[in-house]
């Protein structure tokens, strides 16, 4: 929902803080890698409990995932690669936070809200799951509430003003209801075709 109103429309302030920082062009795999690497710092800052700090490392990723591509437009160094390389490093970006928030809720004595991420971990690898696996056969499959940057939200949420087990619950329901909204989608397209 958020990728879809915003678009592009982010990547003249991303550049402008890109070109203030840096001064030369990086190839935008580089910046990807960036990106997953702080949100790997994230995980092992949330793990031990230093949840703040966490929530700034998934921030610093947040502003590379969203650069690379912005960078990759701009300099006209868009390709299908750099596509796919992106989503799937936003994989295992999205799932070692989990990870993390997982391993401080085993470490916190708390199992019931571990499961809980546990079963958040999954709708969240099941929904770009669903919208490939669309793709693959020709449907559209952009439904549902719970796109990526909604769940960084609620995590961030959830960091920022200690409500970690709120938000774990919410991700649990929430990325499971997104993908049968994209199963029904892809069910009613399947219909239209006949």
């Amino acid at each position: 929902m958020i990728s879809i109103k915003i678009g592009h429309s982010l990547d003249p302030s991303l550049l402008k803080i890109y070109r203030f920082l840096c001064k030369r062009d990086i190839n935008p795999n580089i910046i990807t890698l960036l990106g997953v690497a702080f949100g790997f710092i994230a995980a092992i800052l949330i793990a031990p409990g230093y949840l703040l700090w966490g929530g700034i490392a998934i921030i610093i990723a947040g502003f590379f995932d969203l650069l690379d591509g912005a960078l990759a437009r701009s300099s006209g160094h868009v390709s299908r690669f750099g596509g796919f390389f992106d989503s799937v490093l936003d994989r295992y970006t999205d799932l070692v936070i989990l990870f993390g928030i997982f391993i401080y809720f085993i470490r916190s004595g708390s199992m019931l809200y571990s499961i809980i991420t546990f079963i958040a971990s999954i709708g969240t690898a099941i929904i770009p799951y669903a919208k490939a696996r669309a793709e693959a056969v020709s449907f559209s499959c952009n439904a549902g509430i719970m796109e990526r940057p909604e769940r960084i939200i609620i995590i961030l949420i959830g960091l920022f003003f200690n409500l970690l087990p709120y938000a774990v619950i919410i991700l649990a329901v929430f990325t499971h209801l997104t993908v049968i909204q994209r199963i029904l989608s892809v069910r009613s397209q399947s219909k239209v075709e006949k």
